[in-house]
């Protein structure tokens, strides 16, 4: 029914999606309780804003340097055991991390070393995590899904950090520290209940991690919807971080307040965002990405305004509410259409590409608007933010936002098979591809717009070089060209092909002159 493909329930009522949630949903708690508890510790330590911002690169930098190899690992290797390795070293780090702390022993560069180990643990599992959690559902319930799952991580932004004020105050880091730890052991128990589904068995030689990383980049790189999503994604994350980093000083240099109201402070912005989830399906369909991103933007920037300057708690407090429900909506509104555009066989690589994308700026941001605070004030940084979040909205005109059809990710068999009775080694190349078409006199012009659009998706899928050439000896004749970096390479090119490649193929088959049919020879590389 209309309704039900907009509510968020529809993919909660699946099991194993269900159960996998859940273990989501305490395992980000307790990560948002770690942060909390070594930001504020931070604070008390040395009272710089700086380093407390710092704390926040350390969470996120990893995504930046881990998140794309962790993409090209869950795509091509066991998710089960990736995710529960990456588990299983986070345990002993916050464990370490809180005897530390419980013997008084944690000093700042203790505190960003071992958030950052954390960090380099959720980073490598993250994407293996997402697609495994998206493989749950039907297609038509991924975006509730997602969304879903942005309530999870956001519920644990509000809760967390609250929970961790307390604890933080009646016990100390610590303790919640151990907390955290727990946490990470429910997710493992999750994830041995429901695992993940395994890779369907291919023919085709494996991928290794250095190809597959840069297939990832070359897919992103040429395929427009995705390309446009990322760098939106850039933008937003980047400009938003300012408040995200800041806060911590915001609680203790303009508002008075201590651990407690520093975790309200979070609190608040998780809040929102969850009640944002709660109708975003809805929202998202009466207004469009487009209406909706750009209401997200703008309010964003107003409440980093009233945070710059308003000194009244409870102003403060209603500001970040809505803040955090544009944070939620545009966020989980890019993750969705990124998602939603990728096929199977480079998914967990798109979302770690948005991971990059998001988390990443975010690391950076926060160092940078952490060391503008600390030249120009507070309330200037955050003022500064506020304008280049409201200038993203500008954005939408060089890289607009669509969600992927069906048939842009359905995978479908190529034209023809390959003549050749003895394949090359998988690791022979390059392999350059020649595709000839004999076209109708009078329709070259159309037959090469037409061909040109076979661009994108063989630079995509894996060639290096492209290019239509015109036989000076027959006008009729042309040949399109491609190089592949191996014969392995090759192989899988011709296996990610979609249906929108097909329709795009046929289109140009349709200039062919009468009886002709298409033909492809293939060239290995001998010197």
């Amino acid at each position: 029914m209309p309704a039900a493909s907009h509510s968020i329930w529809s993919p909660l009522r699946l099991p194993a999606f269900r159960g996998l949630w859940t273990g989501s949903a305490i395992y980000f708690t307790g990560n948002a309780m770690q942060v909390m508890a070594a930001s504020w510790l931070m604070v008390e330590l040395t009272g710089s804003s700086f380093l407390a911002a710092l704390v926040q690169t350390a969470v996120f930098l990893p995504m930046f340097l881990l998140a794309l190899p962790a993409g090209v690992l869950a795509d091509i290797t066991d998710r089960r055991r990736l995710i529960l390795n990456a588990l299983a070293v986070q345990v002993a780090i916050v464990l370490v991390l809180s005897l530390l702390a419980l013997a008084g022993w944690a000093g700042p560069g203790t505190l960003l070393l071992f958030t950052f180990g954390a960090g380099c643990c959720t980073a490598l599992l993250s994407p293996a995590w997402n697609t495994s959690l998206a493989d749950t559902v039907p297609r038509e319930d991924m975006p509730q899904a997602i969304t879903a799952m942005s309530i999870a991580w956001n519920s644990a932004r509000a809760l967390g950090p609250s929970i961790a004020g307390f604890v933080f105050a009646w016990l100390g880091a610590g303790w919640v520290f151990v907390v955290a730890a727990v946490s990470v052991l429910v997710m493992m128990q999750a994830l041995r209940r429901w695992p993940p589904a395994p890779h369907a068995q291919s023919p085709l030689p494996a991928e290794r991690l250095w190809s597959g990383t840069l297939a990832g980049l070359r897919y992103a790189r040429h395929s427009p919807i995705i390309l446009a999503q990322l760098l939106r994604t850039v933008a937003y994350s980047g400009a938003g971080s300012a408040l995200w980093a800041l806060l911590p000083a915001i609680a203790a240099q303009q508002l008075k307040l201590g651990a407690t109201g520093f975790g309200f402070l979070m609190g608040c912005l998780g809040t929102g965002a969850v009640a944002a989830g709660l109708v975003l399906g809805r929202l998202r369909a009466r207004l469009g990405l487009e209406r909706l991103v750009a209401g997200g933007c703008m309010v964003f920037a107003a409440v980093m305004v009233i945070a710059a300057y308003v000194r009244i708690p409870v102003v403060v407090f209603a500001a970040l509410a809505i803040g955090g429900a544009a944070w939620m909506a545009v966020m989980a509104t890019f993750n969705t259409a990124t998602q939603s555009s990728a096929p199977p066989w480079v998914r967990s690589r798109a979302v770690a590409l948005h991971t990059l994308s998001a988390l990443g700026s975010f690391a950076i941001g926060s160092a940078f608007w952490g060391a503008v605070s600390g030249i120009t004030g507070l309330a200037i940084a955050l003022s500064l933010a506020a304008v280049v979040m409201a200038g993203g909205v500008f954005l939408s005109r060089w890289l607009p936002l669509r969600m992927g059809a069906s048939q842009e990710i359905t995978p479908v068999a190529l034209w023809d098979d390959l003549p050749i009775k003895n394949q090359p080694l998988p690791g022979d190349g390059p392999v350059s591809v020649e595709i000839c078409y004999c076209i109708r006199a009078g329709e070259a012009e159309e037959f090469l717009n037409a061909v040109t659009q076979l661009r994108a998706s063989r630079r995509r899928d894996g060639a290096t070089l492209w290019r239509v050439y015109r036989d000076l000896g027959d006008p009729s004749r042309y040949i399109e060209r491609f190089i592949v970096t191996s014969w392995a390479e090759y192989l899988h090119q011709r296996a990610r092909a979609t249906l929108a490649d097909q329709e795009v193929e046929a289109r140009v088959r349709v200039f062919l002159r009468e009886g002709e049919a298409v033909t492809t020879q293939h060239y290995l590389a001998e010197r």
